[in-house]
């Protein structure tokens, strides 16, 4: 017989869509075991904390809240989930000794985990597995959007990276798993179907099959949604370009393509073992814009690599302002747990901050005139979620975000920009 009053689970989520992805799952199974999924930590009688730990920044967030957590909250008990239980579990047993573990390829023990931690035990599940995390029950906490974890692990070798000692070797899902579960959520009014991974464009490569096929599929689905793939490596693009364009430019996908680069000098990309050139970088974005010219490019950058001279910076900065990219995510370079650059000398903090300043400026620059280029156009637009103060947030064909005042989600609208930042647009709906 079911407890009539359930255990109630908040979960805290770090990072990026793939951990969402995995607190869904963690969610989704709970919640068939009777647990309630609650909204604040008040309300909870257990905390998962669902870390990230791919930049040290985000390292210092995660661990200070769990130790905030366990100073305000004393007689709450503690479940860690996420990267840092694969990566760091000697800090975390320091910072937290009496907390549970929920290793990120064991979220199939979530229940008996929450359970057991909820009857006085410490209970740690770690290790790799090669468990599917498609098809499986899920929680969506935004019940528009539903994300697809398609692959997970890489086949990658970068030197500055810690989440691979988290994630493992590439293993791929099956086209055939991932389509069905596209098609339910679509089914179940879901309008945007998120597919993740640590590198999409790696995905088949261990199964012979091809990200462009399964876009493809995806495409063929019936019903009014969009499609947003995730981040791609340049390396493994190239196996598959041609096909992945045409993929793209199905009008069930969005026109966005995260690209990341890391830096505009092949003498550090070589340092960081990336596996690419800046040519082949600009041979991929130049084929992507020469079929889909309102492609937008997003792509990553590491400030102060340890070999980084001043004369790879420019290089890096000469790069931005060839291609523009329209998102340009900017980091710092900071030893990472176990990570072979990790046992290189740091560049100078004055030198990082005065690097970081400077392509701050220089994205904001570009990201400006490249919205301004957009303003007074017709813009049809997906509404996916509710604004944070008021009105409405839109997805342009191009996935920029557009605040619209009044509209009701899930519609697809036309709008006029009448406004534009260097981080959004602002539209009216054109009755």
């Amino acid at each position: 017989m079911e407890n009539e009053n359930p255990l109630k689970v908040f979960i805290e989520t770090y990072g990026c869509t793939f951990n969402q992805a995995d607190s869904q799952i963690i969610a989704g199974l709970l919640t068939e075991n009777n647990v309630e999924i609650v909204d604040n930590i008040q309300d909870s009688q257990i905390a998962i904390i669902n870390t990230c730990y791919v930049k040290n920044p985000t390292e210092n967030k995660v661990s200070n809240k769990i130790k905030k957590l366990q100073e305000t909250h004393p007689d709450k008990k503690i479940v860690v989930s996420g990267c840092m239980v694969e990566i760091d579990p000697k800090k975390l047993d320091k910072i937290a000794p009496n907390s549970s573990w929920i290793g990120p390829h064991k979220l199939n023990k979530s229940s008996d985990i929450v359970n057991r931690t909820f009857n006085n035990e410490i209970v740690r599940e770690t290790g790799f597995s090669k468990n599917s995390k498609v098809g499986v029950s899920k929680f969506r906490f935004d019940p528009l959007i539903h994300i697809i974890q398609i692959c997970e692990g890489c086949l990658g070798i970068c030197t500055y990276c810690c989440t691979r000692f988290a994630r493992g070797s590439l293993h791929s899902y099956s086209i055939n798993e991932i389509v069905k579960e596209a098609d339910n959520a679509i089914k179940e009014d879901c309008i945007e179907v998120q597919l993740t991974a640590q590198d999409t464009a790696a995905f088949g490569r261990d199964s012979h099959e091809k990200l462009s096929t399964l876009i493809n599929e995806i495409s063929s689905l019936d019903g009014d949604f969009k499609a947003r793939i995730g981040m791609m490596h340049p390396k493994n693009v190239l196996y598959d370009l041609n096909d992945l364009i045409k993929s793209f430019q199905s009008k069930k996908v969005y026109k966005f393509l995260h690209l990341p680069v890391q830096s505009g000098s092949n003498n550090v990309l070589e340092q960081m073992k990336r596996g690419h050139s800046v040519e082949e970088f600009k041979k991929i974005v130049k084929r992507f814009k020469e079929k889909i010219p309102n492609i937008t490019i997003a792509t990553d950058i590491i400030v102060g690599y340890p070999t980084e001279s001043d004369e790879d910076f420019q290089e890096t900065v000469d790069l931005l302002n060839d291609l523009k990219p329209n998102l340009i995510h900017i980091s710092k370079y900071k030893h990472r747990k176990g990570a072979t650059s990790s046992d290189l000398n740091e560049i100078p903090s004055t030198i990082m901050k005065k690097r970081s300043k400077y392509l701050t400026a220089i994205k904001t620059q570009i990201t400006e005139e490249e919205n301004n280029h957009l303003l007074n156009t017709i813009q049809k637009v997906l509404i996916v979620g509710n604004g944070k103060k008021s009105g409405f947030i839109g997805k342009t064909d191009s996935y920029i975000p557009v605040i619209v005042n009044n509209a009701n989600l899930g519609d697809f609208i036309e709008v006029k920009i009448t406004e534009t930042t260097s981080t959004y647009l602002k539209g009216e709906k054109i009755e």
